[in-house]
């Protein structure tokens, strides 16, 4: 039998005392004392007995051991396991609100930390935030160059169309003109060809009759 006073009450000591029991393996049970001090019975193995004593004697914070005492109990062979005896309504609802108490603080503890994780990220978003503007300046750059290139290629196709119009005048006139003299040319090759035949005609027809 084990009597543990000091800051045991309400701050999860008993849930404590019964996880090492489980996990260990002693039988026995543990309920708090309306002085404030709680009781624990185990019965086991002298090993197991050991480790359970040394492990209880050691609970997480906020729970605070003042004293300590032990002292030899019979056997209670109807334990085969350990167990919370719970009191009274009002002090099992006391203990809840302690252990919520308890809870609270870690969380607390814990949005804490996250708070701090949350300035760094929120730092870090100020970061990526300022090189975002850079990339939004250097894209308006850019843009702005896409449009002047866009611009200056719709003048130089516009440029080379008006310059294609006046090639393909250019290339009908020239074709339109050689065909004009290519007919005359024809024409002119047909009337001094006609006079040829004439004139030698007539040179025979004069040589034949000089000959008579």
């Amino acid at each position: 039998m084990v009597r543990v006073v000091g800051r045991v009450q309400r701050v999860g000591y008993r849930r404590f005392v019964l996880d090492a029991a489980q996990e260990i393996g002693v039988s026995g049970y543990v309920r708090n004392e309306r002085d404030g001090a709680v009781t624990i019975m185990a019965q086991g193995e002298d090993e197991q007995l050991e480790a359970f004593l040394e492990k209880i004697k050691n609970p997480p914070e906020p729970v605070l051991i003042k004293g300590f005492s032990e002292k030899p109990c019979r056997v209670n062979p109807g334990l085969k396991s350990f167990e919370v005896r719970f009191g009274p309504l009002a002090m099992e609802l006391q203990e809840g609100f302690g252990a919520m108490e308890k809870e609270f603080r870690d969380y607390r503890e814990e949005f804490r930390d996250y708070r701090e994780e949350f300035r760094d990220y929120r730092q870090e978003f100020k970061d990526y935030r300022q090189e975002f503007r850079e990339f939004r300046e250097e894209f308006r750059d850019y843009r702005q160059e896409f449009r002047e290139f866009a611009s200056r290629t719709d003048r130089n196709f516009q440029i080379l169309m008006e310059k294609y119009g006046e090639i393909s005048e250019k290339l009908t006139q020239v074709l339109e003109t050689l065909q004009r003299e290519s007919l005359e040319t024809r024409r002119e090759l047909t009337r001094a060809i006609d006079t040829l035949s004439d004139l030698v005609k007539k040179f025979t027809a004069e040589k034949a009759n000089s000959t008579v």
